[in-house]
């Protein structure tokens, strides 16, 4: 069996690569990216493949068994993108394809979740058999600000008491491996979410606590806070987004107790405290 991993010089494709060569002979991964001579370090197979270029994917595919379509990071682009994907895949003669969708993506209020229903939507009707690993957020989305919350004297958001449940992208990157080197899940549909879930105001508390600093989470009208990302330098169009992805937060979107990422890894998902020591080094 040959699997092929899309985006595979990203954050989370980097990570899915390493966690199958733990698995399986490095012979029988292959790297599917824009540009291969980025890949030389995964020290695997390393294939060009665009998602915006869908007369050359298919014979890019070529040998590929089974497919991890991780989504594309051009928002806006997404569904035309994996179409491409998912067409280039049936002609390749692809025998399963899992994708990296979205935490409850066909009831969320956030603004990504149209493109991966329309994604999911195109992999039931292509014929081919699928797995949806419906990711929830990746800690690293909110640890990323700590600097920031620090320089500043408090962390921002919109997400008000919210319930996260995330999970480091590691732990998703070795659910996605322990799914596509494991048996009995195709046709399956994962809502993937880490172990523990707190607020950020739990996650001001956590940085306070190793820091040493008081660093209050101060939460802020949709508008505001997207106002004060794009001060920060963020397109206006992202700032709003972010903002509106807090909110969704605000909501419950982001939270799921079933913990199927531990159970699928075999382990607990990494914890807040690690996850803001990993940041703080």
């Amino acid at each position: 069996m040959k699997i092929g991993v899309t985006g595979a010089t990203g954050q989370l494709g980097r990570l899915v690569i390493e966690s199958l060569k733990n698995r399986i002979e490095k012979g029988s991964v292959t790297a599917l990216v824009r540009a291969p001579e980025k890949a030389a370090d995964l020290n695997v197979e390393a294939r060009e493949f665009d998602y915006s270029k869908p007369d050359n994917l298919a014979g890019q595919l070529k040998g590929i068994d089974t497919l991890l379509l991780i989504s594309s990071n051009e928002i806006g682009q997404r569904a035309v993108q994996h179409k491409n994907v998912i067409e280039a895949a049936k002609k390749a003669g692809v025998k399963w394809i899992v994708y990296t969708s979205l935490l409850r993506a066909d009831t969320s209020s956030l603004s990504l979740a149209g493109e991966h229903c329309e994604t999911e939507a195109a992999l039931k009707e292509s014929g081919i058999q699928y797995t949806l690993l419906r990711n929830g957020w990746y800690t690293e989305n909110y640890t990323g600000s700590i600097k920031g919350a620090l320089a500043g004297g408090a962390f921002l958001g919109s997400a008000g008491d919210g319930k996260i449940s995330s999970a480091a992208r590691a732990d998703f990157a070795e659910a996605a491996a322990a799914v596509l080197t494991g048996e009995g899940h195709r046709g399956k549909v994962y809502e993937l979410a880490g172990d523990e879930a707190y607020t950020l105001t739990d996650l001001a508390a956590e940085i306070s606590r190793q820091t040493g600093k008081t660093i209050p989470y101060k939460n802020l009208p949709e508008a505001e806070y997207a106002g004060i990302l794009k001060s920060f330098g963020l397109p206006e169009g992202i700032a709003a987004a972010i903002a509106g992805w807090d909110v969704s937060a605000s909501k419950g979107d982001l939270f799921d107790d079933s913990k199927l990422i531990s159970k699928l890894i075999g382990k607990p998902t990494t914890s807040l405290a690690q996850c803001v020591k990993e940041a703080l080094k």
